[in-house]
């Protein structure tokens, strides 16, 4: 699974994000986070193979949310769904 790690400042939290590469939503979850200056790692899913597009797939139903995009799992517990902000603020403390 081709999984990039994005540099950033604020390195207080381990945060992944399952994105599409073409949604809007997500391109502005990535700029939000960049913006913040907050490190994180994504996975674009659009882009991964069959298998690995599965494997995310059963790691999000695993961690009780529905596959929906983007998705921000911050320190392995708290999911966000969709372009939050304020939600995402708040879980970073920031």
């Amino acid at each position: 699974m081709n999984i990039i790690k994005v540099p950033g400042k604020n390195k207080t939290h381990k945060v992944l994000l399952y994105a599409l590469s073409t949604c809007p939503w997500c391109k502005k979850t990535k700029k939000f986070l960049l913006d913040n200056n907050v490190e994180y790692e994504y996975v674009d899913v659009d882009l991964c193979s069959d298998e690995d597009h599965e494997k995310v797939r059963n790691d999000i139903i695993r961690r009780g949310a529905t596959p929906s995009y983007p998705l921000i799992i911050v320190d392995d517990k708290i999911l966000i769904t969709g372009y939050s902000p304020d939600e995402i603020l708040e879980a970073l403390g920031i």
